[in-house]
């Protein structure tokens, strides 16, 4: 039990609360982990075992059913609070360029999730913002807006 709350810790401490600069050589988003240990916290992706059956796992894999079933809800309960979007009755404001994001990949472990700033957006012929360039530490990727979390406070 002592390692699930260890590693929900290490996820709770490991989430941006600002940026220290807007160039993408540059970012290092501030965590609470910085306070905690002064260095950002790794893990390793953990292993899909959704379709294992919990009463025969060891207690390691016991412990990566709780751990990913912490991270399945924290990215369904959190995270999605970030992406709110407005029914499309109503129109919300609009993503733009400079705002600071988390680009969400089911290929990694959230604490792995780069930060990045909005380069440009890319308006349909609605008028609307689906897609953007986003400029990261390794490069300029061009992602949908529902796989990005706009950071708080921007």
């Amino acid at each position: 039990m002592t390692t699930v709350l260890v590693q929900i810790e290490a996820i709770l401490n490991s989430r941006p609360l600002s940026v220290l600069s807007s160039e993408p050589s540059e970012l290092l988003p501030l965590t609470p982990s910085h306070f905690l240990t002064l260095t950002p916290l790794k893990t390793l992706p953990a292993r899909d075992i959704s379709d294992e059956n919990v009463n025969l796992l060891q207690r390691k894999h016991i412990i990566d059913h709780v751990i990913q079933s912490f991270w399945k809800r924290w990215k369904v309960e959190y995270l999605h609070t970030l992406q709110t979007r407005q029914k499309w009755l109503k129109t919300g404001k609009p993503i733009q360029k400079g705002t600071v994001v988390v680009l969400k990949s089911d290929n990694s472990a959230p604490l792995d999730w780069p930060l990045g700033v909005i380069d440009d957006v890319h308006p349909g012929k609605d008028g609307v913002v689906r897609v953007v360039d986003v400029r990261t530490a390794s490069g300029v990727y061009r992602r949908p807006v529902v796989k990005l979390c706009p950071l708080p406070n921007q």
